[in-house]
């Protein structure tokens, strides 16, 4: 019997569309040139520690030293992202990245180059990319169709694998032939492209109808928002978990290399290169598999390949054993990153965005920054082979663990910009920091709607939660079993304004609806916005009178 497709996300558009989108096409192209010397610099940063006296713990530092500062700096660089020019963010972001790369290169050739510089350089070029990684997932929706993002998450993780296919493999061909001072100036010069694309790139002015957010509110109007969505918190914790055991891979690969296998850097370009390998059949073959699976058993499924790659990695002696199982783990690498960063990515409304994309980034870069400490630590105490069984074992059980709990999300979530609130306050300035606001909604529900209209607040609940509201309630009518009373708070007459005109999606005006279906018929809502009595100066004025 043929099994019916199990398209959660609509009809699969080619996985080729994006690219008839100019601005992405060529911005694609651009970051394929900056991802490949990004690898490049990868081998040579890795090999170039290993010389300088490195050993395991100190290779896998390199790791750290790129992911830590994305850690680090990523929320703060969300939350500019949402209220500043993302063009303009992205554009310093590459800049510093192309003079962390150039530096390098520059003491490197010079003969000058320690581990503490290696380290340092490197983290400079990761201060860059805190300012880039989440300004670049969150543009995609504006270079494609809603449609097209799962193809451009696709096209995007298969960009990055291509450059991680050839890009190691030339860099451990140049460090071979000239020094690792080489691919480090090639991946200064590979900035250059994305800096051009970016520059030329005329991208709408955002309306925000009262200002840019102070950057202390951003972020934590983007906490709360990650705090009340349980669809992206999965997506999150899924992400989190894989990155903590999968990322011992890339941490542990360059000794597998180095020792058991005795490869030269040549060589572990060409492990790389398998990985890039996988990735780029995994971008050919995975628009079919997505079709016939449900996202959360794609995840799942990916993950759990993953796992099994990883003993294999760790224990054979065969360099040729070691690329056909990197092979397989580079198919399943591209088929988890990509479906989870298009989740993240239809998730989160135009507003939060980029500052919840940056706590999706601050999950994956945390657990692989962790996980390059401590499967480094872990390869030092128990043995390379070791830590890689150790590795898959945990990435196995985690995976079966939380597949329940953090299931991925099982259909699209339209969060397009909507109007929620049809009574909005006549306020003639905009806004100010004062408050807090009071808001009351008085509901009328007949009794045997009760449960079901409590059930479907919670979800409303969420959604206030999420644009704004620091407190929510719902209240009974002891005396009148038909009134309910929903209570929240918002911490100024500025963020108020913000919840109500700037902030409502569709998806939160499905949650009202379900909600108001289970309502007395001909009944509405009964609103109150109310600020606190003392919110300007009032209480100063009060305690001067006699």
């Amino acid at each position: 019997m043929k099994q019916s497709p199990a398209q959660d996300w609509g009809p699969e558009p080619s996985a080729w569309a994006p690219m008839r989108r100019p601005v992405f096409r060529a911005l694609w192209l651009a970051q394929l040139a900056a991802n490949m010397g990004t690898w490049m610099q990868t081998v040579g940063a890795q090999w170039l520690m290993g010389d300088l006296g490195g050993g395991a713990f100190e290779v896998a530092l390199v790791q750290t030293a790129t992911t830590l500062p994305v850690f680090l700096l990523v929320v703060p660089a969300g939350a500019l992202g949402d209220i500043l020019d993302q063009r303009r963010l992205l554009l310093g972001g590459q800049f510093l990245m192309f003079l962390g790369a150039a530096g390098l290169a520059g003491v490197t050739a010079a003969g000058e180059a320690t581990q503490g510089l290696l380290l340092g350089l490197t983290a400079l070029m990761g201060v860059g990319e805190a300012f880039c990684i989440s300004s670049f997932q969150a543009i995609q929706p504006e270079l494609v169709s809603r449609e097209e993002i799962p193809q451009a998450a696709l096209l995007n993780s298969a960009n990055g694998n291509v450059a991680r296919a050839a890009g190691p493999a030339l860099g451990g061909a140049m460090i071979a032939a000239v020094g690792p001072e080489a691919t480090f100036a090639l991946n200064a010069l590979s900035f250059l492209g994305v800096l051009v694309v970016l520059y030329a790139w005329k991208r709408p002015a955002t309306h925000r109808p009262l200002g840019s957010e102070h950057i202390r509110d951003a972020i934590r109007a983007g906490a709360r928002y990650v705090r009340s969505a349980p669809l992206f918190g999965a997506v999150i914790g899924r992400s989190g978990l894989f990155m903590i055991f999968a990322g011992g891979l890339w941490a542990l690969l360059p000794t597998i290399a180095r020792g058991p296998l005795g490869l030269n850097a040549g060589g572990y370009g060409l492990l790389l290169a398998s990985v890039g390998l996988g990735a780029v059949l995994g971008a050919i073959v995975l628009p079919s598999i997505r079709s016939h699976l449900k996202t959360n058993t794609l995840v799942t499924g990916a993950m759990l390949v993953y796992a099994a790659t990883m003993p294999v990695i760790g224990l054979v002696p065969s360099p040729i054993g070691v690329a056909a199982a990197l092979i397989v783990s580079g198919l399943a690498w591209v088929a988890v990153l990509s479906t989870l960063s298009a989740s993240a990515q239809v998730l989160l409304p135009a507003w939060a965005r980029t500052r919840g994309l940056a706590y999706y980034q601050l999950v994956f870069m945390g657990g692989q920054a962790i996980g390059g400490v401590g499967w480094g630590m872990a390869a030092d105490w128990l043995g390379v082979g070791t830590a890689f069984v150790v590795s898959g074992i945990g990435l196995l059980v985690t995976t079966l663990v939380s597949m329940r709990p953090l299931p991925m999300p099982s259909g699209p979530v339209d969060v397009g910009p909507a109007q929620v609130w049809a009574d909005v306050p006549d306020v003639a300035m905009p806004g100010r920091d004062a408050g807090p606001v009071l808001v009351t909604v008085e509901w009328r529900v007949d009794p045997e709607n009760a449960e079901a209209f409590i059930e479907a607040m919670r979800d409303v609940g969420r959604s206030r939660r999420r644009t704004g509201a620091s407190m929510w309630w719902l209240f009974e009518d002891m005396a009148d079993p038909t009134l309910f009373l929903e209570t929240f708070t918002v911490g100024s007459e500025r963020e108020h304004l913000r919840l109500i005109m700037e902030r409502g999606n569709k998806w939160d005006q499905q949650l009202e609806a379900r909600a108001m279906a289970l309502t007395r018929p001909g009944s509405k809502p009964f609103v109150r916005h109310m600020i606190w009595a003392y919110a300007s100066g009032r209480d100063e004025e009060l305690s001067s009178l006699p």
